[in-house]
């Protein structure tokens, strides 16, 4: 692997979610506190900053009335039945934890769904830049992270889906996921052993 041939695709890291005032914080609760997968995000950050490696965040947002959710079903009409990852809101912003990365990050909007290869440009972002290894971090696992994951596999990339830093809706969903899932399409790694793979210094 090579750092500049290398994009870390960002999922789901919002307050809604990660805050502890989100509307969906407990879902995913348990299984990040476990993970610790915030501190390790922002530690994978710290080392990749220096790097000319590509690191883009894929924020979901919905207009106030959800009208972009036809007859949603699932996760989707839990969303709009709470009023989360509505545009404007405090619970749609980025986590401040990533506040001080913020030139390093691009933001690629258009995400509504599952997939942040849907209806964004993701894909030719990814091209134009030569990426041809993808990494993948956030919530939720056997949701965004799986859907995202099969696609970018499916398009030709190489997929890697951090452990450590990716949250499930239980320990057990995380666990299985990262053992018995993501295994057939992609590996498997903690974010020290990408730095490991990237011969990027960890810092402490």
């Amino acid at each position: 692997m090579e750092s500049h041939k290398t994009a870390l695709i960002l999922i789901g890291y919002q307050n809604d979610y990660f805050s502890p005032k989100g509307i969906l914080y407990g879902v995913i609760e348990e299984s990040s506190k476990v993970t610790n997968v915030i501190a390790n995000t922002v530690h994978l950050l710290d080392c990749l900053a220096s790097t000319p490696a590509l690191i883009i965040t894929t924020p979901i947002f919905f207009t106030s009335n959800y009208e972009e959710l036809i007859e949603p079903i699932g996760i989707l009409k839990t969303i709009k039945e709470v009023n989360a990852f509505q545009m404007g809101t405090p619970g749609s912003e980025a986590i401040e934890e990533l506040d001080s990365f913020q030139d390093r990050i691009l933001e690629v909007p258009g995400k509504r769904g599952f997939n942040a290869f849907i209806n964004t440009n993701l894909h030719e972002i990814l091209k134009q830049k030569g990426i041809t290894d993808v990494v993948l971090a956030g919530a939720v696992t056997s949701i965004c992270i799986d859907s995202t994951g099969r696609s970018a596999h499916e398009k030709g990339y190489h997929v890697i889906i951090l452990s450590d830093c990716t949250s499930a809706r239980t320990v057990f969903e995380q666990g299985f996921y990262c053992g018995n899932i993501f295994p057939l399409y992609a590996e498997v790694m903690t974010h020290t052993e990408l730095l490991s793979h990237l011969a990027i210094r960890v810092s402490a």
